[in-house]
């Protein structure tokens, strides 16, 4: 599966780029991923803010945290977004280029300010983060920032998160233009739900994130996110495939939300198994959480979701696809930071799909990742190239020479 890779022809790729070390539009090679959102200035505290202390300056954005650990994997990832015209955003571009991740989509705002982000360490796995993000430059992204990236060149994998459509009205219109111009270039597209209180209610995350649903190939959510993509009955109870037969929430617009292009990379394939029919036989009544974890995947599956990946924390990940279910368990670190930890298993889960690994391969090299991220501090800054991928199997006290 030489053809994804994602390795970059470092010889090809210098050849392309033109006096401002982007490649020119008409001959950029097609991304691996695109992903796009609001990334933040960070500042990480030491202890209890309100008794002071020192801060680590840093950037932080669910979206970028995928594109650095991709980028990090040698994959070719395209970040968009919009800064504040100021200081804090020239950081997050500067990072992001040294990197490795391609910017040429991104934007500057003279008119607002780039977003901040204030993370409070309270127990050794405890973190509470404070957000100045209202009215930020990261909120207004347009549109017309999404069809300049497809223009130029679709992605393999489109990645979105439920943290972009809940920022503003604009926020949301980009991203369901990303879903339709995904649909029509015939990129799998992968849904972190990373639902975020702060932002929206759950009633208005599940308004959108129900109808993104059908056009879903891989959904990764924690398993009490799961609800919020399920569709609700006349009592708002979200169904379950025990109470109701299953049914598509397809916009009835369908120059909104196109169906599938035909043909194209086979990466979609390796995912979602050709979504074909729901899996037979009705699951019986769900009496306990796993059992309501599986049925809720099933309905998914149903609704036209390839696979469902659920992330369980300390107790790993459970993915269901056409052929059943598979649990990986999380490789045992020392914990040092959990932030961070549910973007690094995307990145490391797309990577392995990227390089036509088996689903078990997929999560194996997830729970990698995310171990990573938990034994490191920082939203990315731990994220693991390729070479060290099997450092975590070695003897406590290894010293790597």
């Amino acid at each position: 599966m030489s053809g994804m890779s994602g390795q970059r022809d470092q010889a090809t790729e210098e050849g392309q780029r033109g006096h401002t070390g982007h490649p020119a539009p008409e001959t950029r090679p097609r991304p691996d991923v695109f992903t796009f959102g609001e990334t933040m200035v960070a500042l990480q505290g030491s202890g209890p803010l309100k008794l002071g202390g020192t801060m680590n300056v840093s950037i932080a954005g669910a979206e970028s945290n995928v594109a650095i650990g991709l980028a990090r994997l040698g994959h070719l990832v395209h970040w968009s977004g919009t800064v504040g015209e100021d200081e804090a955003g020239e950081l997050v571009l500067r990072t992001l280029r040294a990197e490795g991740v391609e910017i040429s989509g991104a934007a500057t705002d003279p008119d607002a300010p780039t977003g901040l982000i204030l993370f409070e360490p309270r127990l050794p796995e405890v973190t509470r983060a404070h957000y100045y993000r209202a009215g930020s430059a990261g909120s207004r992204i347009e549109p017309h920032a999404i069809e300049r990236v497809f223009a130029a060149a679709p992605p393999r994998v489109l990645h979105l998160t439920g943290i972009t459509p809940a920022l503003s009205p604009t926020a949301r219109s980009a991203a369901r233009l990303a879903l339709r111009l995904a649909c029509q270039n015939g990129s799998l597209i992968c849904l972190d739900v990373n639902f975020r209180a702060r932002l929206w209610t759950a009633q208005e995350a599940a308004a959108v994130l129900r109808e993104w649903i059908p056009y879903v190939d891989t959904l990764i959510a924690s398993d009490d996110e799961l609800p919020l993509c399920l569709p609700t009955s006349g009592d708002g109870i979200p169904r379950t495939a025990t109470n109701t037969e299953a049914t598509s929430d397809k916009a009835t617009n369908e120059d909104e939300i196109p169906g599938r292009a035909t043909g194209g990379d086979d990466i979609r394939d390796r995912a979602t198994g050709g979504h074909e029919a729901a899996d037979e036989g009705a699951p019986s009544l769900a009496r306990d959480p796993a059992a309501t974890t599986a049925d809720q995947a099933r309905l998914l599956r149903q609704l036209g979701v390839g696979e469902v990946i659920v992330t369980l924390g300390a107790d790993g990940a459970t993915a269901f696809t056409h052929d059943g279910s598979l649990h990986r368990p999380a490789e045992p670190v020392r914990a040092v930071d959990p932030v961070g930890a549910g973007d690094a298993f995307v990145a490391g889960y797309l990577s392995a799909l990227l390089d036509g690994e088996d689903l078990a391969g997929r999560l194996e090299r997830a729970v990698t990742t995310g171990a990573f991220a938990v034994a490191s501090p920082g939203d990315w800054e731990g994220a693991p190239t390729r070479a060290e991928l099997g450092m975590l199997s070695a003897p406590p006290g290894t010293v790597v020479r």
